[in-house]
């Protein structure tokens, strides 16, 4: 049986090494948008931002917005959600008077809606009310969706843009880079890219001719018409997983690009795992469809490709145990570009068993979670049980 288990265990590595879109290379980047051409005119851009008590890191992301070193138009809009810490006046402050930035005061959630799909919903109206004459013509050509916490660089919207015009794209995405100091960001941040990555291979994403649609949520810009002809955000009001639900959306009215980034880099800290542990528990089981057959079945995928190799290369013998450990060299070479990203050193692969079973402990989390009804925590507000699962 031990053989027969790493077996398995092996074949599974040689498939996701060489048959998933060599995600684990992590290539996808926006270093190549400063190549691109510039489009003939700057198109208008609006950006929303929600913001639910954010005062800590609100005025970072809006001073570095409107710092932006884009030749066209542009304005933005943050929508505070009924926050209690300050989070509108910090937004106002960091603007100090600059005229291109609103500030709307959110109402209570729409039923149905999950709480920062209808902030965002309530920002896209009002950038879209408040264009010259509010004529089509008047309208911003591209809506930026960025979130609260992000820090862009001076050129982030000029390369997006860039991109959006010169290949066609109806929506680009960039994974912020996310803080990587404390232990707990060191022990988890990194494996959290290298499976979002694996879930979602960005070469298939990007490629029209496959079905799988990634987006980032932090970060997307999305061609206006295109976003109206794919209904808006109103077909995926309930997704947990919204920017991939959003993604898939784009997807089926074009070409869409999701990429890393050095040039957009999240303020949240994650001092502790408990934290990280809430950010993937809010939408781990609505990524298994809220199935209890799917959450056993991805228990066991993740046993045998994660925890099985260790576990044989240490404690099984013989051919079962090279087989192991062989499975344990490809898993640490995989995730060794990934942690190149982060400065940490490459040796750290050989502990992605334990990540993979501190993630799997954050699955049931969320799958415990939601059959308590406190599915979909966000800012304190359960969201509604209408995700689609995968996409």
């Amino acid at each position: 049986m031990t053989l027969w288990i790493a077996l398995a265990a092996c074949l599974a590595w040689a498939v996701l090494l060489l048959g998933r879109g060599f995600f684990w290379l992590a290539r996808n980047d926006d270093r190549d948008a400063a190549r691109l051409p510039d489009p003939p005119s700057w198109p208008r851009v609006a950006a929303v931002v929600p913001a639910r008590d954010e005062a800590a890191t609100i005025g970072a992301t809006v001073a570095s917005l409107l710092a932006q070193d884009y030749p066209g138009e542009f304005r933005l809009v943050v929508v505070d959600d009924r926050s209690t810490d300050g989070t509108g006046e910090a937004a106002r402050a960091a603007a100090a008077g600059d005229p291109r930035l609103t500030v709307l005061r959110g109402g209570p959630r729409a039923p149905g809606w999950t709480g920062k799909l209808w902030a965002l919903e309530q920002g896209l109206g009002a950038a879209l009310a408040e264009t010259p004459n509010a004529t089509p013509d008047g309208a911003p050509d591209y809506l930026l969706l960025t979130d609260a916490d992000i820090r862009h660089a001076p050129d982030s919207l000029r390369m997006l843009v860039r991109r959006a015009a010169a290949e066609r794209r109806v929506l680009v995405s960039l994974m912020a880079r996310l803080r990587c100091e404390s232990p707990a960001e060191r022990w988890l941040i990194p494996a959290f890219i290298f499976f979002f990555q694996m879930l979602y291979p960005f070469r298939w994403s990007n490629d029209p001719r496959a079905r799988t649609a990634a987006a980032a949520g932090g970060c997307v810009l999305l061609e206006r018409a295109a976003f109206q002809r794919a209904g808006g955000l109103a077909p995926i009001r309930g997704a947990l997983i919204d920017d991939c639900a959003l993604a898939r959306r784009m997807k089926a009215v074009g070409p869409i690009w999701t990429g890393l980034t050095e040039r957009v880099e999240s303020l949240r800290p994650y001092e502790t795992v408990g934290p990280i542990r809430r950010m993937v528990a809010r939408t781990a089981y609505a990524q298994l469809g809220y199935r209890l057959v799917a959450l056993a079945g991805m228990m066991l995928a993740l046993a045998l490709v994660f925890l099985a190799p260790p576990l044989l290369a240490l404690l099984a013998d013989g051919l079962a145990a090279l087989l192991g450990g062989l499975a344990w060299l490809a898993m640490a070479v995989a995730f060794a570009p990934t942690l190149r990203r982060f400065g940490l050193s490459p040796l750290r692969g050989l502990l992605l068993p334990g990540i993979a079973a501190t993630y799997m402990a954050f699955t049931l989390d969320s799958a415990l979670a939601e059959w308590r009804g406190r599915g979909g925590m966000w800012k304190g507000e359960a969201g509604p049980r209408t995700d689609p699962g995968p996409v």
